[in-house]
């Protein structure tokens, strides 16, 4: 096989071909070997290259355990590790680097091809798929290092560009969304799930990435003192691509009549659609047997089967060995729609169920409740899925499962699963954080937003399961004495948990400094008075239900506690500083390069 060794460490490897939806995987000859002779004579010749940019999607594979996007590096669950501890070093290799540029080459071959190809309208399709992922390449690199060098061609080893400069990161992100906007009009409106193309990326697929890409960069830039007429553009851009994927009538969020109207009956899971939504396959997964069909809320996933491509990697398990934060824990609302500090519906965290009663359905079906319910997972499976003593006898039982007090049960099979045979879709897009993105993006346009925007985007993510709490209005807030801002990334940080948001949230917020060294209280989910800790902590344990009730801790557990009792589980401490906003580029790709100039603080 042949390679060449550039200064970006493009690796012109054999290209292997992932055919979308299966496990098949076919060899082309080298990217450098490839003659218009033996290829690029037809469409399909287009297509099936462009098959394995569907390879490059976030998947439980690369994104379920530790990498630059992992929820376990911010103020969710763990201590974050070096990255959100801010004692990373600077790598003499990076993954997220040199995979990315491999990719984008890829992408790039295509698209020099396609200049040469006289049925331009025959393969508009696949330009415009190469033009939307090396924006998703793009776009990682954009959020891990910033400005990066901007390759939009193919490269050998005598091309200047080899040594050139970084781009600016608002040229990075010009060529994104130049790529995007490019993209749209060229992709499918809609592929049926009835399609052998179903699982491409679509239209409304790229409208939502753009609404992600152009919300990223313009808070980005709005809370490091920006220029506010580049910004806004950005939110203006956002809140319009957002839109029109609302406008499509495409999807809608499972759990609600909107997605029964597009197929399937997702309504008769009831509260419980947000737990089994994330582990959906078509063998028997949730108690009313709902299928893959009836979810309409994914926009793009990352696709498994449970017979020919199982997900190999042992989610399951792994789920069940995360602890979140109390901070997370703290987030969610009561369901009067006040948040603990100010709801007199909340019963305090005396004992095991005190502090869940009364609170946001989706708590119940994200984390395991403390000494409450029965749990099941692919060891301790269902039975015959009624809840009866067959059910009970096999499951976790109520019980305390972390020594921190909390589990996590979202992506946790409940079926009698074989470790690393699951097969539920990765949600790389999915409509809830469309609307979530709508709403933020008309928000910090200018720091005021409708009822009748809060209405179409946000409430109907918070009361999906919540039909009996108050929406969230103007007239609310203000009687509340609320700030919108907290409540809609409130929102973000509850529904999007483990899908690999938060960190870039709080990054592009410029509130990671502050979020990941102090586990917040206050207004900022949590009662003030009770937890405000320098260290991420779980439960409160010291005078409580857990330290002296029935049922307490046994044996006891040997963690640090705070000021305010709750177990510490991680004193280590956290350094994160201005400079770990941005990752280091790594020693290599500068010894091969000089003119790339080091991030700042990490020379």
């Amino acid at each position: 096989m042949k390679t060449i060794n550039s200064k970006f460490i493009y690796l012109l490897a054999s290209v292997l071909i992932l055919t979308v939806g299966c496990n098949k995987i076919t060899d082309l000859k080298p990217l450098d070997t490839l003659s218009d002779a033996a290829y690029w004579t037809k469409p399909s010749d287009f297509k099936t290259f462009a098959n394995q940019y569907y390879g490059y999607l976030h998947n439980f594979g690369n994104s379920f355990a530790d990498n630059a996007h992992y929820d376990g590096r911010a103020d969710v669950f763990g201590g974050g590790g070096a990255y959100g501890a801010g004692t990373n070093t600077v790598p003499a290799t990076d993954g997220n680097w040199t995979n990315n540029y491999n990719n984008i080459r890829a992408c790039n071959y295509l698209l020099e091809k396609a200049a040469d190809y006289s049925d331009k309208a025959g393969i508009a399709q696949y330009v415009a798929e190469a033009k939307f992922f090396r924006a998703y390449c793009y776009f990682e690199l954009l959020e891990i290092y910033g400005g990066v060098p901007l390759i939009t061609k193919t490269l050998d080893l005598n091309s200047p560009e080899l040594m050139g400069t970084r781009a600016t990161r608002d040229e990075v992100a010009d060529q994104i969304i130049a790529d995007l906007q490019a993209a749209i009009p060229d992709l499918p409106a809609s592929i049926l799930a009835s399609s052998a193309d179903f699982g491409r990326v679509s239209r409304t697929a790229a409208q939502a990435f753009l609404g992600r890409v152009a919300l990223y960069e313009a808070t980005w830039q709005k809370f490091r003192s920006g220029n506010a007429t580049r910004y806004n553009a950005l939110f203006d851009i956002s809140s319009a691509a957002s839109a029109a994927v609302i406008a499509s009538n495409q999807y809608a969020l499972f759990g609600t009549a909107a997605s029964n109207a597009l197929g399937g009956n997702s309504t008769i899971l009831g509260d419980s659609c947000q737990k089994y939504l994330f582990i959906l396959e078509n063998p028997k997964s949730n108690p009313a047997g709902v299928t893959k069909s009836a979810n309409h809320e994914y926009i793009l996933s990352y696709r498994y089967d449970d017979v020919i491509k199982t997900i190999g990697t042992n989610i399951s398990r792994q789920g069940t060995q995360i602890g979140p934060q109390h901070k997370y824990v703290n987030a969610f609302l009561c369901q009067d729609g006040l948040p603990i500090e100010k709801s007199p519906l909340f019963q305090g965290f005396q004992t095991y169920g005190s502090e869940f009663a009364n609170r946001d359905n989706r708590l119940k079906y994200t984390i395991k409740i403390m000494n409450m319910y029965y749990w099941y997972g692919n060891i301790n499976f269902r039975i015959t899925w009624v809840n009866d003593a067959a059910d009970n006898a096999n499951a976790y039982g109520p019980k305390v499962t972390q020594i921190g007090g909390y589990s996590n049960q979202k992506w946790v099979t409940e079926r009698n699963c074989p470790d690393t045979k699951e097969s539920e879709d990765y949600p790389v897009i999915r409509y809830a954080e469309v609307l979530l993105n709508y709403a933020e993006a008309v928000y910090e346009r200018t720091e005021t937003i409708t009822d009748v925007d809060l209405n179409k985007s946000i409430n109907l993510v918070r009361l999906r399961v919540n039909k009996t709490m108050p929406p969230l209005t103007n007239a609310f807030v203000a009687a509340n004495g609320l700030d919108f801002r907290t409540e809609i990334r409130r929102e973000r940080f509850i529904e999007l948990y483990y899908e690999g948001f938060r960190f870039d949230d709080i990054k592009r917020w410029h509130s990671a400094a502050t979020d990941l060294v102090t586990n917040v209280g206050g207004t900022a989910y949590g009662n003030a008075s009770a937890f405000v800790s320098p260290w991420p902590v779980g439960i409160k344990y010291v005078g409580t239900q857990a330290q002296i009730g029935p049922n307490a801790l046994v044996p006891a557990p040997t963690n640090a506690k705070d000021a305010n009792g709750a177990l510490i589980l991680d004193n280590t401490g956290r350094l994160f500083s201005e400079k770990n906003y941005l990752y280091p580029i790594p020693t290599q790709q500068i010894t091969l390069n000089p003119n790339l100039v080091q991030n700042p603080g990490w020379q």
